[in-house]
């Protein structure tokens, strides 16, 4: 099965994500400064990317809540 995210782009969040203290976050806080110059299409696709990746285990510090909240889905960082 492929992966929902490159290798690349999985351990640059994975590096994001160990930066941060424990808690709930949404994940523009972790994509980091770029999020804000991406079109709506693609922040849907990217963030939708995420959620499989979260679900797939290939961030295993991280769940999710099931909530949303301010706009976008609530995850755990664990």
């Amino acid at each position: 099965m492929k992966p929902p995210m490159d290798a690349t782009e999985i351990t640059r969040l994975q590096s994001r994500l160990a930066a941060r203290d424990p808690g709930e976050f949404h994940f523009p806080e972790i994509y980091g400064p770029g999020w804000d110059r991406l079109y709506i299409g693609d922040k849907v696709s990217i963030g939708r990317h995420f959620l499989q990746a979260v679900r797939a285990g290939y961030f295993p510090t991280v769940e999710d809540t099931g909530k949303k909240r301010g706009g976008g889905r609530v995850y755990r960082r664990l």
